[in-house]
């Protein structure tokens, strides 16, 4: 049987052994975001002990943590299962998701990747590929903003003590206005752990749809307006995230990101990576999507996502 156009042979699916390493890191960053879920639970007056010992004695006391890690999870798993998914229509060799578990860290991961072994057909997978991820994710991400936000509560902003703050992306103001009547300038959301979920949802879906190289956003750029404007469009957006990094002083929370995607596109000379087929144009549907990719960046990013008040 001949291949569909614009589609390359199929390739081997995963083997059991990258399954196997997929499934363990999994339960490995099940286990350190439920960790970090308690410290989200605590901080709305929840009761816990979060010591290693108590931890070990009762394990039991790690399932607070899961309103944070189960949401968390579902929301990084959708996302690479989009690309997954994507790549399996396409015949794209790829690996499953491995996640990247990090202990004693505000999110317990690093988050998830697939790694693709084969190239992209032609701009229309590589566009397919690109948006599937941050759609997918961002469609999770809505139910448990709204779960997270009604069961959030606020407070005066007078009674909030100093300490680390978390910048609020444009769709978690709009819908804290709209179920809580929040009001930024007067009040401060104590977050319930599934709202932090979404959180972190949306700074990864934001800065995955960055127009740099090898990001999603890139991937999605380089199919809409071709690789030379691609390129230059990445060496602005990874300038501009180097200086957005300074507006958080003392804490420049892009700013190792940033750098490391520069010396990660020294690697292809600042280009994005050709596809087999350039020529095949995108249809008016992925266009729109490409858009709609656009507001979701808009309404997902955060300027300033951690600082000290």
């Amino acid at each position: 049987m001949m291949p569909a156009p614009g589609r390359i042979p199929l390739q081997s699916a995963p083997n059991r052994k990258e399954w196997i390493i997929s499934l363990l890191l999994f339960l490995a960053t099940l286990l350190t975001t439920t960790f970090a879920g308690l410290v989200y639970y605590a901080s709305g007056d929840g009761e816990t002990d979060g010591s290693i010992l108590a931890l070990l004695l009762h394990p039991s006391s790690l399932t607070p943590g899961l309103l944070f890690s189960i949401p968390f999870l579902s929301i990084f798993l959708a996302h690479e299962l989009g690309h997954f998914f994507a790549c399996r229509y396409y015949a794209i060799r790829c690996t499953p998701p491995f996640f990247i578990p990090l202990p004693l860290n505000m999110a317990g991961t690093l988050g998830a990747f697939i790694r693709i072994r084969s190239p992209f057909p032609n701009k229309r997978a590589l566009f397919d590929v690109g948006v599937a991820g941050p759609l997918a994710g961002f469609v999770v991400i809505l139910p448990v903003l709204f779960f997270g936000i009604a069961h959030s509560r606020l407070v005066p902003i007078t009674m909030v003590p100093q300490g680390i703050n978390f910048g609020e992306p444009l769709i978690f103001r709009w819908i804290g206005t709209l179920m809580l009547g929040y009001s930024p300038a007067k009040q401060v959301m104590i977050a319930h752990p599934a709202a932090m979920a979404a959180w972190f949802g949306l700074l990864a879906t934001s800065l995955n749809l960055f127009p740099i190289w090898q990001l999603d956003g890139g991937h999605i750029t380089y199919a809409l307006f071709g690789r030379t404007l691609q390129k230059k469009m990445s060496v602005m957006a990874s300038i501009a995230l180097v200086f957005i990094s300074f507006l958080g002083w003392p804490i420049p929370s892009y700013l190792v990101f940033a750098l490391l995607i520069l010396i990660l596109g020294w690697r292809y000379r600042l280009f994005h990576p050709p596809t087999l087929s350039d020529e095949i144009a995108l249809t008016r549907g992925r266009i729109l999507l490409g858009y709609i990719a656009f507001v979701v960046f808009v309404v997902s990013f955060t300027p300033v996502p951690v600082s000290i008040i």
